[in-house]
């Protein structure tokens, strides 16, 4: 290891233990079985970083809240959506077993169709699919300072959209989001609404997350998010149809 270890709280509860290392040294441990004792691991061997975090009880909570809320929201927008359970992304040249873990990830739209596609076609081509697409969405909601230069990973790996979630606990769980578009070569652009789930917004999401995780089955799930939904869309188009208004001239006569 080029550096001695970290272990910290992250701001949920979750016990984070933070790892630097050269490329190297990271591709040999990643061999290991550490989801044995460790629920989320990230090996990167572009960052020279080891992480291994046993997320606390509200960092599932939340996870497992942000999967339904995707899935609801692209089927309330008539979206394919497609989760992806502890995937680990790499790029084409990283070693085997090395890669980011995101908390959620999802192909929406035409890699979702994809992507069942390929799983009809059986687990060779579902793997291949995997490896030569990066998800259209990824979401990760508890943030600490290992994750500085993560966003540019996922970039750089294809992920077309970000969302950064960020909490703090006490009486009550308040959550903080953003929403991020990714292009390869350009630096990460703060969005003020989704562009894979169109016109959502952070506020919405948070809001909406907090009605799904209390959702004791499918159907309230989704008229929770079904109601964010339509308010955000009825909201849109009443500013469309007030359009920009009238300019009144000197003569007197309104010009469009």
């Amino acid at each position: 290891m080029s550096e001695p270890g970290t272990t910290f709280v992250g701001p949920l509860g979750s016990t984070i233990h933070c790892l630097r290392a050269d490329p190297e040294t990271v591709a040999a441990v990643a061999g290991l079985d550490w989801n044995e004792s460790f629920r989320r691991v990230c090996l990167d061997p572009v960052r020279g970083v080891i992480t291994l975090m046993a997320p606390s009880r509200l960092h599932e909570d939340l996870t497992a809240g942000f999967e339904d809320l995707v899935d609801a929201a692209a089927d309330v927008l008539h979206r394919a959506a497609k989760r992806l359970r502890q995937t680990r992304l790499r790029g084409p040249g990283d070693p085997p077993g090395t890669g980011l873990e995101p908390d959620c990830a999802f192909y929406v739209g035409d890699t979702a169709l994809s992507y069942s596609a390929a799983l009809a076609e059986g687990a060779s081509s579902a793997d291949a699919f995997l490896a030569e697409n990066a998800p259209d969405l990824v979401v990760e909601v508890e943030i600490t300072h290992a994750d500085r230069g993560k966003i540019e990973r996922y970039r750089d790996l294809g992920v077309r959209e970000f969302w950064r979630i960020e909490g703090r606990t006490g009486d009550r769980v308040v959550l903080r989001a953003r929403f991020f578009a990714l292009g390869r070569g350009v630096a990460p652009r703060a969005i003020e609404a989704s562009e894979v789930l169109p016109g959502l917004t952070p506020e919405d999401m948070c809001e909406a997350v907090e009605s799904v995780r209390q959702s004791v089955g499918l159907l309230d799930r989704r008229q929770a998010v079904s109601r964010i939904v339509r308010r955000r869309q009825e909201a849109s188009f009443r500013v469309r149809e007030e359009g920009p208004g009238y300019e009144v001239r000197r003569t007197g006569r309104a010009a469009p």
